[in-house]
């Protein structure tokens, strides 16, 4: 017992170390916390609640949209018009401002607050005036392109021919812009914005010019392109008036509520999946012609024939590749060679390749020869001249440039002289001799060659320090050069 209890005396109350020390004076990272705070600035930052405009007040707003006679009726055939002879002259400006004049937008979005609120006189009145619109529009666009005396289908045309699901995302997000600007306190400009970035009125036209010339493919292309725009921009509203909590009209028949929600689910998923097969298709078909494209240019290079012609297609399970060649005639074997490469090709190996060669002698060129000639001489020589004048203006262009250069360059290096030593003479009055000139000076160290302003002066008597620095500093500012090597000398 007294052993240890002197062993207890003789010890010493443990003391922290100085590591220990900085280990508990150091912050420890609160991960947890940082993620707090990151979320309440992000929903502080996002939130749509700071300038939301009372909910009466944006529903009354879009139902004003839907409304559809008089005024809105000329001005919406009067937009049709419009669109239709911008895509008939191919001007994309014109279709533009007809997109902008076009009240259709009203009508959809409208279709959108009605299911969102469940107001069923709403979706009544949007969907009866949508479809006015709608029959409107295509009419009008018939009558059109029945009687006007241009009847090519240009590439704004084409255009909305072929919806894919790059279309649905575009109507999708424009619409949730669209409905988002449209719930603010104050409006913004989105609204016209996205009734250009949708394109609801050019397909409508285009319907129109497919029923003009009998092509229902293009009927069918466009009038589902408008489809996807209606029915994305429709559930842009309903899902931003849902999450803002819009006061909705209860149903009395619950079965009935599932049923409209079923419907929607349904039509949404039904536009949706055409889109993405077009896409899919559309994009094997730019690999494939690209695939093609390349092995074209590293295979097809022959010394004694040319390819004048090249014709891809890719048309479902059809794929071909057909060259039309000028010259001698290339040797079976290597036709055979290049079909072999096509085939271990992955991209490429169910395409037919399809070689014509015209050969110039005494039987003269094969007439498919000749007719893809025709169908491309014209098209080639105007590029070939085109691309000629082209390098000739360039090359004129560019030796105007290089002129330039050196003449500013040798101006640059001119300095005015008798100017400047008026002015200096009128400060020192002691100066007998001066001039002034731009050199290049070597680094005999880096062989590195720098341009440097020589200024040299003489005096009648030897100038102070204070004089010398002033001289310097104003012929550095006078000249515009801080590199400057002044040379005194004392008569």
């Amino acid at each position: 017992m007294l052993k240890a209890k002197k062993m207890n005396q003789d010890e010493k109350p443990a003391v922290d170390s100085p590591s220990d020390e900085m280990k508990k004076s150091e912050p420890r990272i609160n991960l947890r916390r940082i993620i707090k705070e990151l979320a309440v600035f992000l929903r502080h930052r996002l939130s749509l609640e700071d300038d939301n405009a009372d909910p009466a007040d944006t529903i009354e707003y879009i139902k004003k949209g839907v409304e559809f006679k008089g005024t809105n009726i000329w001005i919406l055939i009067f937009a049709i018009l419009i669109a239709s002879i911008g895509l008939n002259m191919n001007s994309a400006a014109v279709i533009i401002g007809a997109m902008l004049i076009s009240p259709l937008m009203g009508p959809i979005m409208g279709l959108g607050m009605g299911v969102g609120t469940n107001d069923f006189a709403l979706i009544k009145k949007a969907a009866k005036n949508l479809g006015i619109m709608v029959g409107i529009s295509v009419i009008t666009s018939t009558i059109y392109f029945f009687l006007t005396p241009l009847s090519d289908a240009q590439s704004e045309l084409l255009a909305r021919t072929t919806p894919t699901i790059w279309d649905v995302m575009i109507a999708l997000f424009g619409g949730l812009a669209g409905i988002v600007a449209g719930s603010r306190r104050e409006k913004s400009n989105a609204i016209p914005g996205v009734a250009i970035a949708t394109a609801l009125m050019p397909p409508l036209c285009t319907a129109g010019y497919g029923i003009a010339t009998g092509n229902l493919a293009y009927f069918a292309g466009a009038f589902y392109l408008f489809t996807i725009n209606s029915v994305f921009i429709s559930l842009s509203t309903i899902i931003i008036v849902r999450f803002l909590r819009y006061p909705t009209k209860s149903f009395v028949d619950t079965i009935r509520e599932k049923r409209v929600k079923r419907w929607i689910a349904i039509i949404v998923v039904l536009v949706t999946l055409p889109s993405f097969w077009i896409a899919f298709n559309l994009v094997k078909k730019s690999v494939f012609e690209r695939e093609a494209a390349i092995f074209i240019t590293e295979n097809c290079v022959f010394d004694n024939a040319q390819v004048i012609s090249k014709n891809i297609t890719s048309d479902g399970e059809i794929k071909r590749i057909e060259l039309a060649l000028i010259g001698q005639p290339i040797p079976e074997e290597t036709i055979n060679l290049l079909k072999n490469k096509i085939k271990q090709n992955t991209r490429l190996q169910d395409a037919e390749l399809i070689i014509r060669q015209g050969a110039i002698g005494e039987k003269g060129l094969d007439m498919e020869t000749v007719q893809l000639m025709n169908q491309n001489m014209k098209s080639g020589i105007i590029e070939d001249l085109y691309k000629r004048n082209e390098e000739v203006l360039q090359s004129k262009d560019e030796q105007i440039r290089i002129l330039e250069n050196e003449i500013y360059r040798f101006r640059s290096r001119e300095l005015p002289v008798t100017d400047i030593s008026a002015e200096l003479k009128a400060q020192h009055e002691g100066v007998q001799e001066f001039t002034l000139m731009r050199n290049p000076v070597v680094s005999m160290d880096s062989l590195r060659v720098d341009t440097i302003t020589f200024a040299y002066v003489q005096f009648k008597k030897r100038p102070s320090q204070s004089e010398k620095e002033r001289l310097e500093n104003w012929l550095k500012a006078r000249t515009k050069s801080e590199k400057l090597k002044l040379v005194i000398q004392v008569n």
